[in-house]
């Protein structure tokens, strides 16, 4: 049965017995509260022992918007930029700075699943706090580092192969971006907090705030400035996460002062430095190395055919397949906050990531395959007729992606509940190699220009990486005792 088939039955560890809702559980003797949190003021959807469809929906639900008004972000700027002077190369621009600002976050990305995970107590945030602050300052420091003139010619000159016209605009546009890293760090880093307290309403709250933000910065560059397209694109968006994250700071207080104060924790209690490092390593490394698919892919492109009309349709075409993948990348937190210590609601949870990724491929489809795609392309975009040709087959090749998102993050859930992180970032090691071999074989073994060729890549590369966690997380559901995946009785000694 696949992981994203209902299961039969349900599972639960050795010596891990369910209470009823709100209730301890005992685990060998030692009564605690389920998770840790106190159950008061939380919603239903977030209670223990309560999963279905429905809750399951409502506590997703609010995380969904906060990304998909995320990745409304993309297609706006990029309208934006299309109606402004030299629209390809500033497009072209506007998607490498995007790129780079999203490469240099990697160390900071995946706090949020580490503070749903770990966050725990008053003493575990405490020292959670302090490990975000340090990977805030690496993810900075790196930003800064590319910026240094000789690092910066020899990556985008050099190494990128891109033409004068691009390069400039593209180091105005990373020097906008340098708040970037620290304000999605610690973004992350207390909405994980929010995420576990039940709270995903006001992470969709602060997301409202930043994309009110981000359009309205945009729309005063855009009316007020002369500043070139792509500089407007990255300058909104730097505005937008500093809002963002001052309003999670906000936000979180109450959460913060009842951890403190129902916190029976001792220092024991909480992991350390060296645990926290040990169980974040494996998921920091998964995202920088996931992140460097988007330069890799953009390296490509410059040798690939047609590279500067590449360059300028990849950023419009991620950003509309983003909207449609954000519902599964979104997932993930629910997915590690709701499947339950012991994978006790791992097939209710399960059976919602089945519909989620078929819904959100075929709202794609939609789009890919009708007239709309050149509606959204020409009307909205602002596209030319000639790049928005271009951006079709690219636009259906993307289709299976928002479910493939869907069932990465359902796995990663399972796996990180199980403190299994390293598969994580074995996975995503493959899904990079896939797409260098893949990309080699559409761009110049089937003569596609390069952001067909990209795009290609990027399906195949994410399914090999898919199919290789789903054994991980099978045999993690097994070692937990899950009925579905226990080993055949015949097969025991």
């Amino acid at each position: 049965m696949g992981l994203l088939s209902p299961p039969r039955g349900v599972g639960v560890r050795p010596g891990a017995i369910a209470a009823a809702p709100g209730g301890p559980i005992d685990r060998g003797g030692c009564t605690e509260r389920v998770g840790d949190l106190t159950l008061r003021g939380l919603p239903p959807s977030a209670r223990p022992l309560k999963r279905t469809q429905l809750s399951i929906f409502l506590f997703w639900v609010p995380l969904a918007a906060t990304w998909v008004m995320m990745a409304s972000e993309g297609p706006f700027l990029t309208a934006i930029i299309a109606r402004l002077g030299d629209p390809t190369y500033n497009l072209a621009a506007f998607g490498v700075a995007f790129a780079f600002g999203i490469l240099v976050e990697g160390p900071v990305i995946m706090l949020m699943s580490a503070s749903t995970a770990l966050a725990k107590n008053w003493i575990a945030f405490l020292r959670l706090r302090r490990f975000t602050w340090v990977l805030n300052a690496i993810a900075t420091a790196l930003l800064g580092i590319l910026l240094v003139p000789a690092v910066f010619r020899l990556v985008m000159e050099t190494m990128l192969a891109l033409p004068d016209e691009v390069t400039h605009l593209v180091y105005g546009g990373l020097v906008l971006l340098l708040p970037w890293p620290a304000a999605i760090g610690y973004r992350r880093f207390v909405q994980g907090v929010l995420i576990r307290a039940g709270r995903t309403r006001l992470v969709a709250y602060g997301t409202v705030l930043r994309v009110a933000t981000m359009v309205a910065a945009a729309l005063a560059l855009y009316h007020f400035s002369d500043l070139p397209g792509a500089w407007v694109g990255t300058a909104a968006l730097s505005s937008g996460v500093l809002v963002e994250a001052f309003a999670a700071r906000l936000m979180v207080l109450p959460t913060l002062r009842r951890l403190e104060s129902e916190s029976e924790a001792t220092a024991a209690d909480a992991p350390d430095y060296v645990e926290i490092a040990r169980f974040y390593y494996p998921l920091a490394l998964t995202s920088m190395i996931g992140l460097t698919i988007q330069p890799m892919l953009t390296f490509f492109m410059g040798r690939a055919p047609s590279p500067i009309e590449s360059l300028a349709v990849f950023p419009v075409v991620n950003a509309l397949s983003f909207l449609f993948r954000s519902l599964g990348l979104s997932f993930q937190e629910a997915a590690i906050a709701l499947i339950g210590d012991d994978y006790e609601h791992v097939d209710t949870v399960g059976r919602f990531a089945l519909y989620l990724g078929l819904a959100s491929s075929g709202a794609l489809a939609l789009v890919a395959f009708t007239p709309l795609a050149d509606l959204w392309f020409v009307q909205v975009s602002g596209l030319t007729p000639e790049l928005a040709a271009m951006a079709i087959v690219p636009t259906m090749l993307l289709v299976p992606m928002p479910g493939i998102s869907v069932w990465l993050s359902y796995q990663r859930g399972i796996l990180v509940t199980g403190r299994r992180t390293k598969p994580i970032t074995v996975a995503t090691a493959i899904e990079v190699g896939m797409i260098a071999v893949l990309f080699v074989l559409g761009a110049w073994g089937f003569g596609w220009i390069g952001v067909t060729a990209a795009f290609f890549a990027f399906v195949g590369a994410r399914t090999a990486a898919n199919l290789f966690l789903r054994g991980r997380a099978r045999s993690t559901l097994r070692r937990a005792g899950h009925p579905d995946f226990a080993e055949p009785a015949d097969a025991l000694p």
